[in-house]
């Protein structure tokens, strides 16, 4: 590794290997030459003086790039389209004036992207598919575990460990859902022409529509494609890096608000993330165990939520037929977006393999809380003994405050059923009382919920994608 300039944390740290080729130099020039390939096949089949031979040769190299050949051509054209032509051109010297026929730059260009777009939500959405697998096991173990449950960050009335984790695996799964219709809805910028009229191509084949529509069909087919663009300019929409962009935004969105909440649980001790035997939560705390795996996802899903105004923008100042201002800016925020889409995806996947649990904290959070939330179970049960119940309510009121007070006021423990057991007025004895305070009758139908989310939703996506089950998320850092 070079120490003397700038790399992306991206390729370091983050990103996996997977992720970095595909949008690799050398995965974007031999998808072009995929697509001249294609390009030249429609077209001998659609009549033009293109022999077997001349597709022949270009097969033989269509992964044998020659950079140096183009390099050196680039910086006397400045054009990288046609220095690819160019060097193309040098290994296959009996189809060199076949190459790229009719087409713009864009053919190559904006149909790549694409095809890059495809390959990195599809492997978005395996590993998507894995924690929602390793999310699922997680929920069926734990759907029983009474735990407090927050509205306004205040305890509220309880849920379970296990249906919680159902909240975070819902907006995954509506994510999924995103990513699966992005894919189903992806299509080719085509042959269009320079200015999206395919006039070059009625040239070619003396106005033939159906001949020139044919092109389109056979180029898609054979890059494993349903679709092209009805209409366009020299590219495809920019809104479609917006969409795309929007969904691996939408990832971030409920990664982040799911490791938010593992964040606050570490504080709470109930739970933590995995932490390694010989990991340093800090270098001047020795006892520290920081969530650092959940930082860095709320980190980087910050990153990925922000870069998403950069298609936003592009889409929005395309002129007319199009624009080039959206190259660089294209070229680099497509590509980070899912570079961090998959380097959230790869902690979640290292995070939910090993989630730690601490189920007595969390029981003994439950029991200084519950009091308050049985007043109403209480009461009722002072009432079915005789008792009135404003009465009783008011009473109960009083009792509550004076708890809190000692809770807030002195450090001390609640004390709320002690009280309501000394109050002659409930009838109610300290074992009848503590009778109610049952944290699993408190749960309402989360443990149900848990089942029906997970073999109602959850399962068909797994058996779907069986072979996404078991992936690992492996950390640089």
């Amino acid at each position: 590794m070079s120490h003397d300039r700038y790399i992306s944390p991206f390729e370091t740290r983050y990103a996996s290997p997977q992720m970095q080729y595909i949008f690799s130099d050398d995965n974007k020039f031999r998808t072009w030459r995929r697509l001249w390939i294609a390009l030249a096949r429609a077209e001998k089949a659609a009549g033009l003086p293109i022999t077997q031979e001349q597709i022949d040769q270009l097969e033989a190299h269509k992964d044998t790039i020659n950079y140096e050949d183009a390099l050196r051509r680039e910086k006397e054209c400045r054009h990288d389209v046609m220095s690819h032509v160019y060097a193309y051109g040098l290994q296959c010297p009996d189809a060199k004036g076949i190459i790229h026929l009719g087409a713009t730059s864009c053919y190559v260009g904006d149909n790549t992207d694409v095809l890059v777009m495809k390959q990195g939500l599809e492997l978005v959405q395996k590993k998507l598919v894995g924690v929602l697998g390793l999310l699922s096991q997680f929920a069926e173990q734990y759907k029983e575990m009474p735990c407090l449950a927050y509205t306004h960050l205040q305890p509220a009335q309880l849920t379970t460990v296990g249906k919680r984790a159902t909240l975070w695996m819902n907006e995954l799964y509506m994510d999924y859902e995103e990513i699966c219709h992005r894919l189903e809805n992806l299509a080719l910028l085509g042959s269009k022409g320079t200015t999206g009229t395919q006039a070059s191509f009625v040239e070619l084949f003396d106005g033939d529509a159906e001949k020139i529509q044919a092109v389109e069909r056979s180029i898609a087919q054979e890059m494993g494609m349903s679709r092209v663009v009805p209409v366009s300019g020299q590219t495809y929409s920019r809104k479609m890096d917006f969409q795309v962009l929007s969904a691996l935004s939408g990832l971030a969105q409920s990664a982040m608000k799911m490791c938010t909440d593992l964040r606050i649980l570490a504080n709470f001790k109930e739970m933590e993330e995995p932490f390694e035997k010989k990991q340093i939560g800090s270098s001047a705390m020795p006892y520290k165990r920081n969530p650092m795996r959940s930082e860095r996802v709320c980190a980087l899903a910050r990153y990925l939520m922000v870069d998403l105004l950069n298609p936003a923008f592009t889409a929005g100042t395309q002129w007319f037929e199009r624009t080039l201002d959206d190259s660089a800016n294209k070229r680099i925020a497509v590509a980070e977006a899912f570079l961090a889409a998959d380097a959230i995806l790869n902690i979640l996947l290292n995070v939910c393999d090993g989630l730690v649990v601490y189920p007595k904290v969390i029981r003994s959070r439950v029991m200084a809380e519950l009091p308050f939330m049985a007043s109403e179970n209480i009461m009722m049960s002072a009432v079915k003994k005789g008792g009135d119940r404003q009465e009783l309510h008011e009473k109960l009121r009083l009792h509550s405050l004076a708890a809190a007070a000692q809770v807030k006021e002195e450090g001390k423990p609640n004390d709320l059923i002690a009280r309501v057991a000394q109050d002659e007025s409930f009838g109610l004895s300290l074992e009848e009382l503590e009778a109610v305070l049952v944290p699993e009758k408190f749960t309402g139908r989360s443990a149900q919920q848990v089942d029906e989310f997970l073999q109602g939703v959850i399962q068909p996506v797994l058996d779907r994608h069986p072979e996404a089950l078991g992936e690992k998320g492996e950390l640089s850092v």
